[in-house]
């Protein structure tokens, strides 16, 4: 995500997933990225929500999370 056409600021890295128990792909934040100068600013909301409208563009069941321990993740994704 750049701002103002600058360097990137973050980014989120997504895999598919294609779990046989649902029948239909997911995807898998594997990373969620934001450069500590952008932190704070809600730059990690907006990357969030972009990857949640692109797993819906594409069919997909939804996005899969960050492990239970990385709480830092988990209170953005609250």
């Amino acid at each position: 995500m750049t701002f103002n056409g600058e360097d990137p600021l973050g980014f989120v890295q997504l895999y598919p997933s294609f779990p046989s128990i649902n029948m239909r792909k997911t995807w898998v934040l594997n990373d969620l990225y934001v450069k500590e100068a952008a932190r704070g600013k809600g730059i990690g909301e907006k990357l969030l929500k972009r990857a949640i409208t692109f797993a819906e563009d594409t069919g997909a069941k939804g996005v899969l999370e960050t492990a239970e321990d990385n709480i830092t993740a988990q209170r953005l994704y609250e």
